[in-house]
């Protein structure tokens, strides 16, 4: 039984909508079945006991034998000046008018271990999972497609120092550590006590006394940050103004919006390439069976 070029059409039709259903639907079952939950354990950052010390960053550094990087000429309260391969927890401060005048504010940047992770969702191979509380990365499963780098709304994963080729990383959570029962590393040295390490439920009640407490005393936007955002997040923040005002994102969104996209063009994009060769094969057959007609009805004559 021969094919024409429409019913061929057809049928790559078919074949490609379903690889795309097929494959649209058990990553969101995949992704469904891998979050973590709520609660579970969870670290608190108060911004407003933070005295700047960068002990958590050193403690970061040395735990997890990342090299220290040029911190050039810059600014001195951003330096390094943002999160890196070689930088997984960082302080930066800020020069604002406050209620009270001219405040330095300090803030700590590091993966937030959402309950909902874009990074998680976007992920197509799978190398991205919770382990617990922490969203951890894979290497050896890592492709380095850089999804989780763009999917991320706290500008978290990146490319570099110690992977695999083309491979991300971040914060772990000090996954090793909490294996051990031990706190991760920047809360064990924190010597203002703005790290809390415990069970998110029992964080979050103390958060909120926190924030309660920096409103009585004139801080009207405190808030407690994490606590809803992206199903709860596993980093905590109590924070006395507005989450802008430390560049943390009012209402972070998980990416799966994107994610449909991506995977839908992608898949289709693949099932084009991948059914190409047989188009022209066929094309090519074709041609030469209507060639080989021509001819032999011209030998008939």
């Amino acid at each position: 039984m021969q094919m024409n070029r429409r019913d061929f059409v057809k049928a790559l039709g078919v074949v490609t909508g379903a690889l795309v259903l097929y494959s649209a639907t058990s990553t969101e079952r995949a992704f469904a079945a891998s979050t973590s939950t709520r609660g579970g354990k969870a670290m608190l950052y108060d911004a407003s006991k933070c005295v700047g010390c960068r002990a958590c960053q050193n403690a970061c550094k040395q735990w997890n034998k990342l090299p220290a990087e040029s911190i050039g000429y810059g600014n001195i309260y951003e330096n390094p000046s943002d999160l890196s391969a070689k930088t997984w927890t960082l302080i930066k401060a800020r020069e604002v008018q406050g209620h009270i005048g001219k405040e330095l504010l300090f803030c700590k940047y590091q993966c937030m271990h959402c309950t909902e992770a874009s990074c998680e969702a976007v992920c197509p191979t799978g190398a991205i999972s919770h382990h617990g509380s922490a969203v951890v990365i894979d290497q050896k499963v890592c492709i380095g497609c850089g999804y989780c780098i763009q999917a991320c709304p706290f500008n978290v994963p990146h490319k570099g120092h110690g992977f695999a080729v083309g491979a991300t990383g971040k914060c772990t959570f000090c996954a090793d550590r909490q294996a051990e029962g031990l706190p991760p590393a920047c809360v064990e040295v924190c010597p203002a006590e703005a790290l809390q390490f415990g069970e998110q439920n029992d964080l979050i009640t103390v958060g909120r006394t926190r924030a309660e407490l920096l409103k009585t005393n004139g801080y009207e936007n405190a808030s407690l940050y994490g606590e809803n955002e992206l199903g709860g997040l596993h980093v905590l923040y109590v924070l006395p103004y507005q989450p802008s005002v430390y560049r943390l994102p009012e209402a972070p969104q998980l990416a799966t919006s994107r994610v449909s996209t991506q995977w839908l063009s992608g898949i289709a994009a693949a099932s084009l390439i991948a059914v190409m060769p047989f188009w022209l094969l066929f094309s090519r057959k074709n041609r030469i069976n209507e060639l080989s007609t021509q001819v032999n009805a011209r030998k008939e004559k």
